[in-house]
């Protein structure tokens, strides 16, 4: 006879079917984090949505876009072959290039499609990225914390809380900041580098890792030497999760740690990376002995100490809302303050209500987040501080100013905040009454810090945009956007390009290598929306 349990008979000669399992209480909660991952950065960011373009923005969206909008699979081939003159100047990046174009790409159809301004466009593929980043932000303090098998129960109240101190990391410090130039690149690698972390921490714990997972961390750590310089940020950041998770949390031996699958995984990362950066980074150190390299890639060994502690403290939002409008802060008090605070606390109820299902950390695993955001932190503040540039900002006294360090050290300060407030408050030492005051006090800290990180961006945009070069920009994307045919329409546009030409410090005598850029990146542009060029009149 089966020693399964028998079906009673509804009466009819039927078997009454198996009773469907009862849904697991805790699914609700994990949606209601997935929300706050969505929307605090989206609430956040919201007053940069118009932000002007800058840099190579003003022009990579759409020569870029133009390029690969209709032939997407040319990228492989054409980052293939922009690897020999980027390394003469210090630049080894092919995946990176791609994700880079692809994300211009994006942007540039979402114009394509909607109609929207360029500029536009490029803030919205910069706020998902953010997103990405805050999810992967999670996903990483759920694997490190957790003593069972990540994402198969109850979530951590760490995994709760992350969103609204992440969120508040999202200022545009700067007009080098991540939130301001190239956020849609750096935060994606950011989010890769905390994924691959993720992984690493999964796999802690067990005896055994598997021919394909092996297979693929060598394959992920030849992808990383191939990306950019803060992917390489993964390698260490795995292996240190890896002992954090064993020791801290697990309470692992060091024979079982060093012997068990969590270490194996680091290490073929390891075994990927190391053939192709090694070589790489050999070529680039010969090419570059004596300067002339890429500015941005440079390394200047003996600032790294002067320049340190202003990285590692760039992510504190205060410092970060100082630099938002590049002067002294004092303007944030404003409607932008209010509607981004009224926002944030519909989510605090929805937090309210869901911290009930969700697993209170003990010491020790708010020790295990602290170390994972120390961690982080401090090897992308070192990167950063290894700038000659940021070296140079940082003597000049510049606290709280945004690199491209911050898409690391912003996720990695949140963690840290939410160690702090998560161990203060842990419940083997606290009341349960005193626990849910407390941890509702800190929630309502951060929502705090984040509105005011959102009026912030609000008084970037505003100073932003005050400039004559940035309307001119403003122009350009709206004459793209809504391509007028008429005669009227191209004189128009061929009096933004001549306002373009006039505005350069080397547009007398001469055509300057800008102008050469603005045409082709314009004319690509209009070429591909509307058949003509930018200005039927240009050279």
């Amino acid at each position: 006879m089966s020693g399964a349990a028998a079906r009673p008979d509804t009466g009819d000669g039927r078997l009454a079917a198996h009773p469907p399992p009862a849904p697991s209480p805790w699914r609700p909660v994990w949606r209601g984090i997935v929300l706050r991952s969505v929307l605090v950065p989206l609430i956040v960011l919201a007053p940069l949505v118009t932000l002007p373009p800058s840099a190579d923005h003003r022009f990579n969206v759409y020569a870029n876009g133009a390029r690969y909008l209709t032939h997407p699979w040319e990228m492989a081939g054409q980052a293939v072959r922009s690897v020999p003159p980027y390394l003469e100047l210090g630049n080894f990046r092919p995946l990176g290039r791609i994700v880079e174009w692809a994300l211009d790409t994006v942007a540039f159809a979402v114009t394509d499609l909607s109609g929207l301004p360029a500029n536009v466009a490029l803030r919205l593929v910069s706020f998902a990225a953010a997103i990405l980043l805050t999810l992967a932000g999670v996903v990483l303090a759920e694997c490190v914390v957790t003593r069972g098998r990540p994402f198969a129960g109850p979530p951590s109240l760490i995994a709760a809380v992350l969103p609204f101190a992440a969120g508040g990391s999202f200022v545009a410090a700067g007009r080098a900041s991540t939130t301001v130039l190239f956020g849609g690149l750096y935060f994606v690698t950011a989010a890769l580098v905390l994924l691959v972390a993720a992984a690493a921490a999964r796999t802690a714990g067990r005896i055994r890792l598997g021919a394909r997972p092996g297979a693929l961390a060598v394959a992920l750590g030849g992808a990383l030497a191939a990306f950019n310089e803060m992917a390489y940020l993964a390698l260490p950041l795995a292996t240190g999760v890896v002992l954090i998770r064993a020791r801290m949390v697990l309470g692992l031996p060091w024979s079982a740690t060093v012997r068990g699958a969590g270490a194996r995984f680091a290490g073929l990362l390891w075994a990927g990376f190391l053939p192709v950066a090694v070589p790489v980074r050999a070529i680039i150190a010969q090419r570059c002995a004596d300067g002339g390299c890429y500015a941005g890639s440079d390394v200047a060994v003996a600032g790294v100490l002067g320049a340190l502690p202003h990285r590692l403290t760039a992510w504190v939002p205060p410092l970060m809302w100082q630099r938002a409008a590049e002067g002294p802060y004092g303007r944030t008090l404003g409607p932008a303050l209010l509607l981004a605070l009224l926002a944030l606390l519909l989510l605090v109820r929805r937090f309210h209500a869901d911290r009930p299902g969700c697993d209170a950390p003990d010491r020790r695993q708010c020790w295990a987040l602290a170390a994972t955001g120390l961690a982080t932190l401090v090897p992308a503040a070192i990167m950063g501080a290894l700038n000659a540039q940021v070296q140079q900002l940082a003597a000049a006294g510049w606290w709280g100013l945004g690199w491209r360090d911050s898409a690391l050290t912003g996720p990695a300060g949140a963690m840290l905040t939410v160690a702090l407030l998560t161990g203060l408050l842990a419940r083997s030492h606290r009341g349960a009454r005193s626990h849910r005051a407390g941890m509702l006090a800190g929630v309502l800290l951060l929502v705090v810090c984040a509105a005011v990180g959102a009026a912030a961006n609000r008084d970037h945009r505003a100073a932003a945009g005050s400039g004559r070069s940035a309307y001119l920009h403003d122009r350009v994307a709206q004459e793209i956007a809504d391509f007028d045919r008429s005669p009227a329409g191209n004189a128009r546009r061929c009096a933004l390009r001549a306002e373009f030409r006039a505005g350069l410090p080397a547009a007398r005598g001469g055509d300057p290598v800008e102008l050469r850029r603005f045409d082709r990146a314009v004319d690509a542009a209009t070429a591909r929306l509307a058949g003509r060029r930018f200005c039927a009149g240009a050279p």
